[in-house]
Protein backbone atom coordinates (compact mmCIF):
# COMPACT_ATOMS: atom_id res chain seq x y z
CA UNK A 1 0.00 0.00 0.00
CA UNK A 2 1.18 3.27 -0.92
CA UNK A 3 2.02 6.24 1.54
CA UNK A 4 0.02 8.32 0.56
CA UNK A 5 -3.00 6.30 0.58
CA UNK A 6 -1.91 5.28 4.37
CA UNK A 7 -2.09 9.18 4.68
CA UNK A 8 -5.33 9.99 3.43
CA UNK A 9 -6.68 7.49 5.25
CA UNK A 10 -5.58 8.79 8.28
CA UNK A 11 -6.52 12.50 7.42
CA UNK A 12 -10.31 11.15 6.76
CA UNK A 13 -10.00 9.37 10.26
CA UNK A 14 -9.25 12.27 11.91
CA UNK A 15 -11.63 14.12 9.94
CA UNK A 16 -14.56 11.79 11.66
CA UNK A 17 -13.11 12.31 14.90
CA UNK A 18 -13.07 15.58 14.64
CA UNK A 19 -16.55 16.25 13.12
CA UNK A 20 -17.95 13.65 15.80
CA UNK A 21 -16.12 15.46 19.00
CA UNK A 22 -17.49 18.95 17.54
CA UNK A 23 -21.24 17.43 17.49
CA UNK A 24 -21.20 15.82 20.62
CA UNK A 25 -19.96 18.02 22.64
CA UNK A 26 -18.96 15.87 25.47
CA UNK A 27 -15.72 15.52 27.68
CA UNK A 28 -15.57 11.95 26.59
CA UNK A 29 -14.79 12.47 23.47
CA UNK A 30 -12.48 15.18 23.27
CA UNK A 31 -10.43 16.45 19.67
CA UNK A 32 -7.65 15.29 18.28
CA UNK A 33 -5.86 18.36 18.80
CA UNK A 34 -6.26 18.30 22.07
CA UNK A 35 -5.02 14.83 22.70
CA UNK A 36 -2.19 15.39 20.33
CA UNK A 37 -1.52 18.58 22.65
CA UNK A 38 -1.52 15.98 25.96
CA UNK A 39 0.52 13.01 24.25
CA UNK A 40 3.69 15.97 23.26
CA UNK A 41 3.65 17.31 26.71
CA UNK A 42 3.28 13.75 28.58
CA UNK A 43 5.23 11.50 26.35
CA UNK A 44 8.32 12.24 27.50
CA UNK A 45 7.06 11.68 30.91
CA UNK A 46 4.69 9.32 32.46
CA UNK A 47 3.30 8.18 29.35
CA UNK A 48 6.63 7.59 27.98
CA UNK A 49 7.67 5.38 30.80
CA UNK A 50 4.67 3.60 30.48
CA UNK A 51 5.33 3.12 26.79
CA UNK A 52 8.61 1.94 27.10
CA UNK A 53 7.00 -1.31 29.49
CA UNK A 54 4.79 -2.05 27.23
CA UNK A 55 7.14 -1.78 24.65
CA UNK A 56 9.37 -4.42 26.28
CA UNK A 57 7.31 -6.68 26.99
CA UNK A 58 5.67 -7.31 23.63
CA UNK A 59 8.74 -7.28 21.98
CA UNK A 60 10.21 -9.87 24.33
CA UNK A 61 7.03 -11.72 23.63
CA UNK A 62 7.71 -11.81 19.82
CA UNK A 63 11.17 -12.21 19.81
CA UNK A 64 10.95 -15.54 22.35
CA UNK A 65 8.19 -17.00 20.24
CA UNK A 66 9.78 -16.44 16.80
CA UNK A 67 13.32 -17.96 18.63
CA UNK A 68 11.17 -21.23 19.26
CA UNK A 69 8.32 -21.58 17.32
CA UNK A 70 10.00 -21.10 13.89
CA UNK A 71 12.62 -23.73 14.51
CA UNK A 72 10.26 -26.20 15.75
CA UNK A 73 7.53 -25.19 12.74
CA UNK A 74 10.58 -26.20 10.00
CA UNK A 75 11.34 -29.39 12.26
CA UNK A 76 7.41 -30.61 12.04
CA UNK A 77 7.09 -29.20 8.45
CA UNK A 78 10.57 -31.41 7.52
CA UNK A 79 9.56 -34.36 9.25
CA UNK A 80 6.27 -36.24 8.37
CA UNK A 81 7.01 -38.53 11.74
CA UNK A 82 6.92 -35.19 14.09
CA UNK A 83 4.19 -33.68 12.17
CA UNK A 84 1.84 -36.86 13.14
CA UNK A 85 3.17 -37.21 16.67
CA UNK A 86 2.81 -33.22 17.51
CA UNK A 87 -0.33 -32.35 14.97
CA UNK A 88 -2.86 -33.91 17.51
CA UNK A 89 -1.70 -31.64 20.38
CA UNK A 90 -1.43 -28.78 17.94
CA UNK A 91 -4.91 -29.17 16.33
CA UNK A 92 -6.29 -29.48 20.16
CA UNK A 93 -4.77 -26.21 21.52
CA UNK A 94 -4.10 -23.64 18.49
CA UNK A 95 -8.20 -23.14 18.77
CA UNK A 96 -8.38 -22.21 22.08
CA UNK A 97 -8.82 -18.95 22.92
CA UNK A 98 -5.02 -17.84 25.24
CA UNK A 99 -7.44 -14.59 26.67
CA UNK A 100 -8.84 -17.98 28.85
CA UNK A 101 -5.52 -18.82 30.16
CA UNK A 102 -4.44 -15.44 31.81
CA UNK A 103 -5.76 -15.98 35.42
CA UNK A 104 -4.25 -19.60 35.40
CA UNK A 105 -0.70 -17.89 33.67
CA UNK A 106 -0.80 -15.71 36.70
CA UNK A 107 -1.53 -18.50 38.95
CA UNK A 108 1.66 -19.87 37.98
CA UNK A 109 3.86 -16.82 37.56
CA UNK A 110 2.42 -14.65 39.79
CA UNK A 111 1.79 -11.09 38.86
CA UNK A 112 5.01 -9.71 37.42
CA UNK A 113 6.44 -9.19 33.91
CA UNK A 114 6.82 -12.61 33.15
CA UNK A 115 3.72 -13.46 33.04
CA UNK A 116 2.52 -11.50 30.64
CA UNK A 117 5.37 -11.61 28.42
CA UNK A 118 3.97 -15.01 28.43
CA UNK A 119 0.45 -15.07 27.87
CA UNK A 120 1.77 -12.73 24.07
CA UNK A 121 3.87 -15.71 23.98
CA UNK A 122 1.44 -18.43 24.08
CA UNK A 123 -0.85 -16.43 21.29
CA UNK A 124 2.19 -15.81 18.33
CA UNK A 125 3.93 -19.08 19.17
CA UNK A 126 0.85 -21.29 18.16
CA UNK A 127 0.45 -18.73 15.13
CA UNK A 128 4.02 -18.80 13.71
CA UNK A 129 4.43 -22.47 15.02
CA UNK A 130 1.40 -23.63 12.27
CA UNK A 131 2.13 -21.45 9.85
CA UNK A 132 5.69 -21.82 9.43
CA UNK A 133 5.45 -25.66 9.66
CA UNK A 134 2.37 -25.61 6.58
CA UNK A 135 4.94 -22.83 4.81
CA UNK A 136 7.83 -25.79 4.80
CA UNK A 137 6.00 -28.60 4.59
CA UNK A 138 4.27 -27.22 0.82
CA UNK A 139 8.20 -27.22 -0.57
CA UNK A 140 8.33 -28.69 -3.95
CA UNK A 141 9.75 -32.05 -3.54
CA UNK A 142 11.87 -31.23 -6.95
CA UNK A 143 13.49 -28.36 -4.92
CA UNK A 144 14.62 -30.74 -1.92
CA UNK A 145 15.65 -33.58 -4.36
CA UNK A 146 17.95 -30.92 -6.53
CA UNK A 147 19.49 -29.91 -3.55
CA UNK A 148 20.18 -32.89 -2.19
CA UNK A 149 21.70 -34.32 -5.74
CA UNK A 150 24.47 -31.93 -4.83
CA UNK A 151 25.28 -33.28 -1.24
CA UNK A 152 23.04 -31.84 0.60
CA UNK A 153 22.92 -33.00 4.36
CA UNK A 154 19.87 -32.64 6.57
CA UNK A 155 21.39 -29.59 8.55
CA UNK A 156 22.44 -27.92 4.62
CA UNK A 157 19.01 -28.24 3.44
CA UNK A 158 17.52 -26.65 7.12
CA UNK A 159 19.98 -24.01 6.44
CA UNK A 160 19.46 -23.17 2.43
CA UNK A 161 16.19 -24.47 1.71
CA UNK A 162 13.69 -25.13 4.79
CA UNK A 163 14.66 -21.77 6.36
CA UNK A 164 14.99 -18.95 3.85
CA UNK A 165 11.34 -20.67 2.26
CA UNK A 166 9.92 -20.11 5.55
CA UNK A 167 10.73 -16.82 5.83
CA UNK A 168 7.58 -15.29 4.30
CA UNK A 169 5.73 -17.74 6.47
CA UNK A 170 7.09 -16.36 9.89
CA UNK A 171 6.55 -13.00 9.13
CA UNK A 172 3.28 -13.32 7.70
CA UNK A 173 2.11 -15.28 11.07
CA UNK A 174 3.82 -11.86 13.06
CA UNK A 175 1.69 -9.23 10.96
CA UNK A 176 -1.29 -11.04 11.71
CA UNK A 177 -0.71 -11.50 15.18
CA UNK A 178 0.74 -8.23 16.21
CA UNK A 179 -3.35 -6.68 16.10
CA UNK A 180 -3.86 -9.51 18.69
CA UNK A 181 -0.65 -9.24 20.73
CA UNK A 182 -1.23 -5.65 21.65
CA UNK A 183 -4.70 -6.14 22.47
CA UNK A 184 -3.81 -8.78 24.85
CA UNK A 185 -1.17 -6.69 26.31
CA UNK A 186 -3.36 -4.30 27.33
CA UNK A 187 -5.93 -6.78 29.00
CA UNK A 188 -2.46 -7.98 30.90
CA UNK A 189 -1.51 -4.89 32.20
CA UNK A 190 -4.71 -4.84 33.67
CA UNK A 191 -4.53 -6.77 36.00
CA UNK A 192 -1.88 -6.21 39.12
CA UNK A 193 0.07 -3.96 37.62
CA UNK A 194 0.98 0.22 37.95
CA UNK A 195 3.29 0.11 34.45
CA UNK A 196 2.19 -0.39 31.24
CA UNK A 197 0.13 1.52 28.53
CA UNK A 198 -3.01 -0.93 29.68
CA UNK A 199 -2.70 0.67 33.13
CA UNK A 200 -2.43 3.95 32.32
CA UNK A 201 -5.55 4.27 29.91
CA UNK A 202 -7.25 2.35 32.52
CA UNK A 203 -6.49 4.35 34.78
CA UNK A 204 -7.17 7.77 33.16
CA UNK A 205 -10.41 6.87 32.02
CA UNK A 206 -11.87 4.70 34.35
CA UNK A 207 -10.57 6.34 37.87
CA UNK A 208 -9.28 9.39 37.21
CA UNK A 209 -11.76 10.61 34.42
CA UNK A 210 -8.55 12.40 32.44
CA UNK A 211 -10.17 11.70 29.36
CA UNK A 212 -7.62 13.94 26.66
CA UNK A 213 -4.84 11.86 28.69
CA UNK A 214 -6.59 8.10 28.46
CA UNK A 215 -6.87 9.13 24.10
CA UNK A 216 -3.39 10.05 24.50
CA UNK A 217 -2.74 6.41 25.97
CA UNK A 218 -4.58 5.04 23.44
CA UNK A 219 -2.66 6.71 20.90
CA UNK A 220 0.18 5.37 22.08
CA UNK A 221 -0.71 1.85 22.08
CA UNK A 222 -1.99 2.34 18.62
CA UNK A 223 1.51 3.61 17.89
CA UNK A 224 3.29 0.67 19.31
CA UNK A 225 0.90 -1.62 17.07
CA UNK A 226 1.57 0.37 13.90
CA UNK A 227 4.88 0.61 14.49
CA UNK A 228 5.89 -3.24 15.12
CA UNK A 229 3.34 -4.00 12.09
CA UNK A 230 5.06 -1.23 9.55
CA UNK A 231 8.60 -2.46 10.76
CA UNK A 232 7.65 -6.10 10.01
CA UNK A 233 6.25 -5.07 6.78
CA UNK A 234 9.46 -3.64 5.97
CA UNK A 235 11.20 -6.74 6.76
CA UNK A 236 9.00 -9.17 4.84
CA UNK A 237 9.13 -7.17 1.49
CA UNK A 238 13.32 -6.51 2.45
CA UNK A 239 13.71 -10.44 2.88
CA UNK A 240 10.72 -11.48 0.52
CA UNK A 241 10.77 -9.21 -2.47
CA UNK A 242 9.26 -11.54 -4.94
CA UNK A 243 6.03 -12.17 -3.34
CA UNK A 244 5.63 -8.32 -3.73
CA UNK A 245 6.17 -7.91 -7.50
CA UNK A 246 3.22 -6.44 -9.44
Amino acid sequence: MKRAQILLALLVLLLVWQLTAVLLRQPILPTPLTVLQVFIGEIGGELGRHFLASFWRVMASMLLSVALAAPAGLLLGQSKRLDRIFSPIIYLLYPIPKVVLVPIVILFLGINDLSKIAMIFLILFFQILVLVRDQAASIRPELIYSVSSLGAGRRALFRFVYLPASVPGILTALRQSIGTAVAVLYIVELIATQRGLGYYIYLQGSTLFNYPKMYAGVVAMSLLGLGMYFTVDVLHRKLSPWQFVE
